[in-house]
């Protein structure tokens, strides 16, 4: 099943790369209809999903290149199986909003998006240290030809800034992968697997330097102040099916990879560098709100704004409980329909005016009455109001970070307020201040398709704010047995240590 669903999409772009390019509908129609097969696919995963468990369910195993240790793994828990669904929830979201602002190369287009969906599943599932590294890998290639082709003026500069700043994590995250299959084969069997390397002995010292390679690479990848210049960057340029992934899923890896990688493979220094991260993340939630204040490009806005939230995802997973985490989970979940919607609402604007300058709107409401009401919806979820699906996960984040860090808890109270502002502020000033340009009274609603791209994460919006139990029944149980096998680790390592300083 899983294996289906990773390569589906990268199925359907060999088969779409084979279709001719005239007419585009063609490929158009395809690939959308392509796009709904792991769609499908990850909705029957999640019919079988068994969520009393919180191991690691539907295991695929398979020697791959047994003389280096290396295995083909897949498998999902209570915490990927809502970003698998997340990912193949939005690409064909992505797809049918393309038909509407992708006007050249649109076949290759459609075969990057969905390359790229596979690239991302096959990270999610991945259980294999090597595998997941190459799938993490891999998927620049299509990031970086979406955002250098189709993207905006300084569409070069921030595709090379957000290759390198990648690249540059990524290589020391490979020489860590080696050096820790190393360390446990002097002990056992060469192999990459994360479930063994688990058990894997190592130092106080190896223990911190490994932690902070991985860590480096995936604080660039969610990205956590000061690694995150290339984001706005890479946002303000790319198309807006680019930034939708973008936002929804790809900077989920990084958190991803502190959940499933960094934190249960180096417990004890992941601990100990809670003071630091906690900086970082209550940092990231207030200068992120602070500088969108200052913006006055809508996409950059919002780009900032994910430096914000993104920040309070980081702080649920330090706070190292139960209700921390639950809700650092479900608030990449909800990042990913709030901030998704939000681009695709300022795409659709932009399609008219070619403007994303705030100041170049004004009055919408009474010309754009459906856009308006949308917008509103989800301007209303990324700031957190009750009934919403972003006052759960952050209630939940807010509520695990008082008990850990009263002080984080506190200052990131500050974000939610700064959130309201800036978002509000932008929502009189497009929907309500003075009509600036008379371009504006000329400007057409919504079409079907528009509102077909949206309505979807809409209901989603207020389905997890108004019953979130069925997410978070699946997902408590797998952050109950990550946090008994952390604890049980450290306790190990500080009884290992102690023996070892007696001797």
């Amino acid at each position: 099943m899983l294996s289906l669903i990773i390569f589906a999409p990268l199925l359907a772009a060999v088969f779409v790369a084979a279709l001719p390019s005239e007419p585009v509908a063609i490929a158009r129609r395809a690939a959308f209809v392509f796009s709904l097969v792991p769609f499908l696919l990850s909705l029957l995963l999640l019919a079988a999903f068994d969520p009393s468990v919180g191991e690691l369910q539907f295991v695929e195993r398979a020697a791959w290149i047994p003389s280096m240790g290396v295995s083909y793994a897949n498998g999902v828990d209570g915490f990927s199986i809502w970003l698998v669904l997340l990912t193949t929830f939005l690409t064909p979201i992505v797809l049918l909003s393309a038909w509407g602002d992708v006007h050249r190369n649109v076949k290759a287009y459609m075969c990057l998006m969905l390359a790229l969906e596979g690239c991302m599943l096959g990270c999610l599932m991945a259980l294999d240290l090597i595998l997941f590294f190459l799938w993490f890998e891999l998927l620049l290639f299509p990031m970086f030809f979406l955002i250098g082709v189709w993207g905006g003026p300084n569409r070069r500069y921030a595709t090379i800034k957000f290759v390198l700043f990648t690249m540059a994590g990524s290589a020391l995250m490979l020489v860590s992968i080696l050096y820790l299959a190393w360390r446990h084969a002097a002990g056992g069997p060469l192999t990459f697997e994360i479930a063994a390397l688990y058990d894997t002995p190592l130092t106080a010292t190896e223990q911190t330097w490994l932690f902070a390679s991985f860590a480096l690479a995936f604080l660039i990848k969610v990205p956590v102040i000061p690694f995150h210049t290339w984001l706005p960057d890479a946002h303000t340029e790319a198309p807006t099916g680019g930034s939708v992934i973008l936002a929804g899923v790809l900077l989920k890896l990084g958190t991803y990879g502190f959940l499933r990688i960094a934190i249960p493979l180096f417990p004890e220094a992941a601990y100990g560098s809670l003071d630091l991260i906690a900086v970082l993340a209550v940092g990231g939630i207030i200068y992120g709100a602070m500088v969108a204040l200052l913006q006055p490009d809508m996409k950059r806005l919002v780009a900032y704004s994910s430096v914000s939230h993104l920040g309070f995802v980081m702080l649920g997973l330090y706070a190292f409980n139960n209700v921390g985490i639950s809700g650092s989970v479900l608030q990449m979940v909800n990042h990913g329909l709030s901030t998704g919607a939000l681009f695709l609402l300022v795409g659709f604007i932009y399609e008219r005016r070619h403007t994303r300058m705030i100041e170049e709107y004004g009055g919408l409401w009474s010309v754009m009455p459906v856009f308006a009401s949308l917008f509103l919806v989800v301007t209303l979820s990324s700031i957190g109001l009750p009934g919403t699906n972003g006052f759960v996960g952050e209630f939940l984040i807010l509520l695990g970070a008082f008990s850990a860090k009263p002080w984080a808890g506190a200052l990131a109270t500050l974000g939610v307020v700064l959130g309201a502002v800036y978002m509000l502020r932008l929502y009189k000033r497009v929907f309500f201040g003075e009509v600036t340009n008379p371009e504006n009274e000329k400007l057409i609603d919504l079409s079907g398709r528009e509102i077909a791209v949206i309505v979807p994460l809409v209901v989603m919006i207020f389905w997890i704010g108004l019953y979130p139990k069925p997410f978070l029944a699946r997902i408590e149980p797998t952050a109950k047995l990550y946090l008994e096998r952390v604890e049980k680790k450290i306790a190990l390592e500080r009884t290992d240590s102690d023996v070892l300083a007696r001797r």
